[in-house]
């Protein structure tokens, strides 16, 4: 172990693997290929086609060149074998390089391939071609990808090895070496399989895994797998047009969180409703911006000067999904069966209430 070849080896070779499998701390340090080729790959949000057809290409030639990066670091941590000039080199290091430089040979090849014709040749511009009309070209299909990356409203998830995106028209797979794109309108996807782990990365809560299967109806286009957390399976249906199809063995659970906002819904839906006076109009919800406040907080739980609940004189600004949201994320994980008798503060006032005062809005 106190051999230069062998520490340099294994330096190497963990540096090697997460370079490839990019682990949070090198993201945190700026050591991806996006980052530090950051100004040649552009904007993502910009323009994400051209991002990912120079991105892949990048990625498959710095991941080709360490071999060479060994190669060469040995040179100076073996200097005795004389790597530095191949010719007096042991006879397996002869080999080693030779068939590094055939991988290189074979990788440029290829991304010089791709990217003749402004890129036509690459996989992804060829996938893009197919959905092309007969008058226009990959291009235009490629620009409106762009413009529908661009919007607030798609559905995005994942690691940076293996993110899924699903905008108003496209299912789209993002990895390392390629980037897999489908036509909603043509796609038929099925839960193939689930996976329950006790414990979350991020929390100390289970969490189910699901794997869903993207085959398009044409053909041409190749099928994909994705995977994202149960939890969010509810966000991805309503993105999608088609419905889910879900194999007989698979059983989808629903996350606490989401068992949570099922009941609230239903709790709300027997309170009082309030009714808006005809001079104020209702605005779109302030914590998801996407559909109008639908529920006020009006004390009716006991008496005005009774108990811990306190009157809250804010207009209806909140819809009922993120009050529901808003009301679960004061809870204790720990102990759900808390939940639906505790008492939160109004998010925006602070005046205390509990789910009898949720009253939906008419």
């Amino acid at each position: 172990m106190d051999s230069p070849e062998v520490t340099f080896t294994l330096a190497y070779l963990v540096f090697a693997v997460c370079f490839v499998f990019t682990p949070t701390e090198f993201h945190s340090a700026g050591l991806t290929v996006q980052n530090l080729l950051s100004g040649w790959l552009g904007s993502e949000d910009a323009a994400f086609v051209p991002y990912h057809l120079r991105r892949t290409a990048a990625t498959l030639l710095c991941h080709s060149l360490l071999p060479l990066g060994y190669y060469v670091g040995m040179c100076f941590a073996a200097s005795e074998k004389q790597l530095y000039s191949p010719s007096r080199a042991p006879e397996a290091w002869q080999l080693f390089l030779l068939l590094v430089v055939t991988l290189l040979t074979v990788t440029c090849s290829l991304i010089y391939y791709w990217s003749r014709d402004r890129w036509a040749r690459h996989p992804l511009a060829r996938t893009l071609a197919l959905y092309a009309l007969p008058q226009s070209d990959w291009r235009a299909v490629a620009s409106s990808v762009n413009t529908e990356f661009r919007r607030i409203d798609k559905f995005a998830t994942g690691a940076p090895g293996a993110r899924v995106i699903v905008t108003d028209t496209w299912v789209m797979k993002v990895t390392t070496y390629c980037v897999y794109v489908a036509q909603q309108q043509d796609v038929h996807l099925t839960v193939t399989q689930s996976q329950q782990h006790e414990l979350s990365p991020d929390s100390n809560l289970p969490v189910q895994l699901l794997t869903i299967h993207v085959a398009s109806a044409s053909p041409a286009v190749r099928a994909f797998d994705i995977r994202l957390n149960s939890t969010e399976y509810g966000e991805l249906c309503e993105k999608l047009q088609a419905p889910i199809r879900s194999a007989a063995n698979v059983v989808i659970r629903q996350s606490l969180g989401d068992l949570f906002l099922e009941t609230f819904a239903s709790l709300v839906a027997v309170n009082p409703a309030y009714s808006v006076p005809s001079s104020q109009e209702l605005e779109a919800c302030i914590g998801c911006m996407q559909t109008r406040a639908s529920v006020k907080l009006v004390k009716t739980c006991q008496e005005a000067a009774e108990g811990e609940c306190q009157q809250c004189y804010c207009r209806p600004m909140w819809c009922l999904t993120c009050m529901g949201k808003w009301f679960a994320s004061r809870q204790d994980p720990q102990h759900p069966d808390t939940w639906l008798a505790s008492r939160v503060p109004c998010p925006t006032c602070r005046a205390r209430f509990c789910i009898l005062d949720v009253c939906a809005v008419r």
